[in-house]
């Protein structure tokens, strides 16, 4: 084992289990491979990545990483209603959809509730406003190939072409 560090440019590897303060998990890796991210390049929460930083394979801990630093805050303005025949016919509450907005970018939005006035979508991500608490284990460490650089994340997260 190595002890290089988890700073900017590196390919860290992740188990970590995330609950929110009523102690639900909401995500975990337990069971399953390591999540592979590249550091500093903004592929995480901003509060879990600020508390990787420095870390070696082998290091636990505990993060509480509160919703500035996490999802953000919910904002009223993220609710908006949309007519009905903007979407397909088979929708349900729960669906996630790509919103375009005026400069073209393309937003995650949830349906959050079907109505005679249209559809009514959050654009917030489900876990705005949500303090996050994260049980971390590094596993391990290493520098990001030139590829990994480019593409702004590790080998292998391509979609197969």
């Amino acid at each position: 084992m190595t002890d290089r560090t988890i700073t900017a440019n590196t390919v860290a590897g992740i188990h970590f289990s995330l609950k929110l303060d009523d102690g639900q998990t909401v995500d975990s890796t337990e069971g399953h491979e390591p999540l592979l991210y590249l550091h500093g390049h903004h592929n995480l929460a901003p509060g879990l990545e600020e508390a990787l930083e420095g870390k070696s394979a082998g290091a636990k801990f505990d993060v509480t990483v509160p919703p500035e630093k996490g999802f953000g805050e919910h904002r009223p303005d993220g609710m908006q209603v949309v007519p009905r025949e903007a979407f397909p016919d088979e929708i349900e509450v729960g669906m996630q959809f790509g919103f375009q907005d005026e400069s073209g970018n393309v937003l995650p939005g949830w349906i959050q509730d079907i109505q005679d006035d249209g559809v009514h979508i959050d654009l917030n991500h489900p876990l705005a406003g949500q303090t996050l608490h994260f049980s971390v284990e590094v596993t391990e460490v290493r520098d990001a190939s030139e590829q990994e650089l480019e593409n702004g994340h590790p080998d292998g997260l391509d979609e197969p072409e």
